[in-house]
C-alpha cells in the first residue's frame, strides 16, 4: 500500500480509502466488517461513511452505515484507522434526519455527536459538509441557476463556527467539504484565515474517466491552497467495470434502483465505457482496474474512495494498486477522453 501526507494537515492515508455507503442497505453488518478487516489487511487506513447512509437515504435505515463501521471500529487500536464521516446538508425529502438538515451550528454539533455515538469513537479524523447549503450545480445538474437559491442559507461563518466548537473540544481534527465549486472552496478559506478558523483541507468530489469536471478549475484552487483531493464515485456507480455493458441485468445500485445516478444516464457515457473497456482489456487488465489506477496516477489526487458490494470486487479494486499507468497507456486514455469529453458532466 502506499501512503499520502494530505497537505496542510497530518493525516497520513492510504492512496486508496473504503467508502462504506453500502453497509446497511446492499451489504449485511457480517459482510461490511469482512471487507473493513480485508482493507485493513491490506493496508488501508483511511476509512470515509456519512450520516446518512446507506443509500439510498431513507428514514428507516438512515445512520445504519455508521453503526455498523462503529461494531467493527470498537475492535480495532483507533489509531490505526484514518476516520472521516460527513454532515448532511439542506436536502428536499428529508425531514426525518433533524426535522430537514441544515447547517445551522447547532444542527452541525448535534449531527456530529450523533455520529460519534453510532461510530463509539470519541473524534473524528475528518469531518466533512456533505454538500453545499447555497445552490450548486451537482449529482447529475450541470448549470448554476441563482433563481434556485435557498431563501435562507446559513452563512460560511456560521458553517466554520460551529465546526471550530467540534475541534476545540477535541470532536474533530481536521475539517474539508464535498461536492463544492472553486468559488466555495476559496470562500470557505477566506473566511478560516481571516477569523482564525479550522480550513478545510480536504474536498471530496466526484471524479472518474467520465466526469472530469474536478480538473476544469479545482485542480489549480487546490494544489495552490493546499487542499487534497479524495476522489468519490471513482467507478461511476459500477459503469465503468463495464459489467453493465456485459450484462444489463448485473446486481448493482443501477438496477436496483431506478433513477439513480443521473448524471450517468446521458447520451454519450456508454460509447466512452466500452472505449475504455476495450482498452483496459487490450492491455491486461480489468476495467475497473484501468480506471482506479489511472486516478491514483493523477498529480492532483489525495486519496481514491472505492467501494464495493462483494469481497471479489474489493479484490479487484485493490488489485489496482499494482497497475501502471505508462504514457503509452497514458496517451491511449487521453485520445479516448478527447473522442468523448466528459460524457457524464
Amino acid at each position: 500500500m502506499r501512503y499520502r501526507l494530505l497537505p496542510a494537515s497530518d493525516l497520513n492515508v492510504s492512496v486508496l480509502c473504503l467508502g462504506t455507503m453500502t453497509f446497511g442497505e446492499q451489504n449485511t453488518e457480517a459482510e461490511g466488517h469482512a471487507q473493513l478487516d480485508r482493507a485493513l489487511a491490506a493496508g488501508v487506513n483511511f476509512i470515509d461513511t456519512a450520516e446518512m447512509y446507506p443509500v439510498p437515504a431513507k428514514a428507516e435505515t438512515q445512520g445504519a452505515t455508521e453503526r455498523i463501521v462503529g461494531s467493527w471500529l470498537a475492535r480495532q487500536p483507533r489509531d490505526s484507522v484514518v476516520l472521516a464521516s460527513k454532515v448532511a446538508g439542506p436536502q428536499r425529502g428529508m425531514a426525518w434526519m433533524r426535522g430537514g438538515p441544515q447547517f445551522t451550528a447547532e444542527q452541525i454539533v448535534a449531527a456530529c455527536e450523533a455520529s460519534l455515538t453510532r461510530l463509539r469513537t470519541d473524534y473524528l479524523d475528518l469531518y466533512q459538509l456533505h454538500w453545499p447549503a447555497r445552490h450548486v450545480p451537482m449529482f447529475g445538474e450541470t448549470y448554476f441557476d441563482p433563481s434556485r437559491e435557498p431563501d435562507m442559507v446559513p452563512s460560511v461563518y456560521e458553517q466554520l463556527e460551529a465546526l471550530d466548537q467540534l475541534v476545540r473540544a477535541g470532536k474533530v481534527r481536521h475539517v474539508g467539504l464535498s461536492n463544492e465549486t472553486p468559488w466555495g472552496v476559496m470562500e470557505f478559506l477566506r473566511v478560516a484565515r481571516e477569523n482564525n478558523l479550522p480550513r478545510p483541507v480536504t474536498i471530496q468530489n466526484v471524479c472518474n474517466l467520465l466526469h472530469r469536471g474536478f480538473e476544469h478549475g479545482l485542480t489549480e484552487v487546490c494544489h495552490r491552497e493546499q487542499v487534497a483531493l479524495l476522489a468519490y464515485s471513482p467507478l461511476a456507480f459500477g459503469l465503468l467495470t463495464a459489467k453493465y455493458q456485459d450484462d444489463a441485468a448485473s446486481d448493482g445500485r443501477m438496477t436496483r434502483f431506478p433513477g439513480f445516478g443521473a448524471r450517468y444516464a446521458k447520451p454519450y457515457v456508454q460509447a466512452a465505457i466500452a472505449d475504455y473497456a476495450a482498452l483496459a482489456r487490450a492491455n491486461g487488465l480489468t476495467p475497473a482496474q484501468l480506471a482506479l489506477a489511472w486516478l491514483n496516477s493523477r498529480w492532483y489526487m489525495g486519496s481514491v474512495i472505492i467501494g464495493a458490494t462483494t469481497m471479489a470486487q474489493l479484490e479487484e479494486n485493490l488489485g489496482s494498486l499494482a497497475v501502471t499507468i505508462t504514457p503509452e497507456l497514458d496517451a491511449a486514455i487521453e485520445a479516448i477522453h478527447a473522442r468523448s469529453p466528459n460524457p457524464a458532466l
